[in-house]
């Protein structure tokens, strides 16, 4: 079983996509909160389900997908892992202030 490391980022874009959702239904917003757990749970036993993600194509980068949102994390080591950012699959990745750092890293 893995740790599973939420970082302040990825917390930050979930409170902002609940406060989106919540403008429309304060209920479905809690639904999407709560889906987004529980697909991140599922990584503490199974680090390696998700895909390495396309447009970076790090072997250590992944996601799984959550509705219409893509959770993105990181392998950090055996024991652990790290929740990188949250994001809806519409919107280019490259914008992503947290994708943005990763990028710069890779070159």
């Amino acid at each position: 079983m893995v740790e599973v490391i939420w970082s302040l980022r990825s917390l930050r874009d979930i409170d902002e996509i609940a406060g989106y959702i919540a403008k429309d239904s304060y209920q479905y917003a809690e639904e999407q909160v709560r889906q987004f757990f529980i697909k991140v749970k599922v990584l503490e036993e199974h680090p390696l389900i998700g895909r390495v993600v396309p447009e970076l194509q790090i072997s250590s980068i992944r996601q799984i997908l959550c509705g219409h949102y893509r959770i993105i994390y990181e392998l950090i080591n055996n024991s652990q892992i790290g929740i990188i950012t949250v994001h809806h699959q519409a919107r280019l990745l490259r914008n992503n202030p947290s994708v943005k750092k990763l990028i710069r890293k890779k070159k």
